[in-house]
């Protein structure tokens, strides 16, 4: 993982960002929470996310939106943290460009902002919204969805109301031609304290599944196994170990990497993140 700095409308942008060692690996961008909330880059689930698509064999960037952290600007509560997803999107796929897949994962504001660069770039695959706001922000931007996703909640929200975001889900499937998935943590608070793992997993396994349903058509010569995908993102991935084959399947939730994630680590922010 590498520091970079990417130029944006309102100034320098400061990431985050792991490159994968297949030069065709897809690429993943993540979104951080609310910025006037203490929202980050280095915000666990945030960074929960990037570690997942990371360990799956992507290339991945996570970055710091206007005014946060390095990066320069201000706060601007939509247009201009969208306008930051772009330039950071579009400096990932410069990175990668025989990336066959592309990624949006975003939590709670985060998840805001990356549906709507969903509905601006056909060139994104596939999502995965983290308690998005609907009880604060409209979705109705969302008609119709343009790709499949899957929508992740805590049954112990108590800024998101995990009903609406349920209603939102069901909403969003009951749509032609995408399949948006929904899975609810119980016990999940918004900051998914303890849960981190949980989520992990529930966020590999989606991953998992729809890279192994289908590949993108313009990568795409000839039958493949569908499992053959998803064993190649998992044994690829550049930390992945023998010990790590059964990650998602491990019901201890104790995660051992070099410098990864367990439910107690504060990664730098702040635990009121919206």
């Amino acid at each position: 993982m590498v520091e970079v700095i990417i130029n944006g409308h309102a100034g320098r942008l400061e990431g985050r960002y792991h490159q994968a060692k297949r030069p065709d690996a897809p690429v993943a961008l993540i979104l951080h929470p609310h910025p006037q909330y203490g929202g980050t880059m280095n915000n666990k689930v945030a960074y929960a996310l990037f570690t997942c698509f990371r360990d799956l064999g992507f290339s991945v960037l996570r970055f710091n939106f206007r005014g946060v952290g390095r990066s320069q600007g201000e706060f601007e509560d939509g247009p201009g943290e969208l306008s930051d997803a772009t330039i950071a999107l579009d400096w990932l796929q410069a990175q990668n460009p025989d990336a066959r897949q592309c990624w949006i994962a975003g939590y709670s504001f985060g998840a805001w902002i990356g549906l709507q660069l969903l509905m601006r770039r056909p060139d994104i695959n596939n999502f995965v919204a983290v308690s998005p706001p609907a009880n604060e922000k409209d979705f109705g931007f969302l008609a119709p969805c343009p790709t499949s996703g899957l929508l992740v909640q805590g049954g112990m929200d108590d800024i998101g109301d995990p009903k609406i975001v349920e209603e939102l889900a069901l909403r969003l499937n009951a749509q032609r031609h995408v399949d948006v998935d929904f899975a609810m943590i119980e016990e999940g608070d918004h900051m998914y304290n303890g849960h981190l793992v949980d989520l992990y997993k529930i966020v590999g396994n989606y991953v998992i599944s729809a890279l192994s349903k289908k590949a993108p058509a313009k990568k795409r010569r000839g039958r493949r196994k569908k499992s053959e995908i998803a064993e190649q993102m998992l044994l690829e991935g550049q930390t992945a170990g023998e010990e790590d084959d059964e990650l998602l399947d491990d019901e201890d939730d104790d995660f051992d990497d070099d410098d990864e994630f367990d439910d107690s680590d504060d990664f730098e922010d702040d635990d009121d993140e919206k």
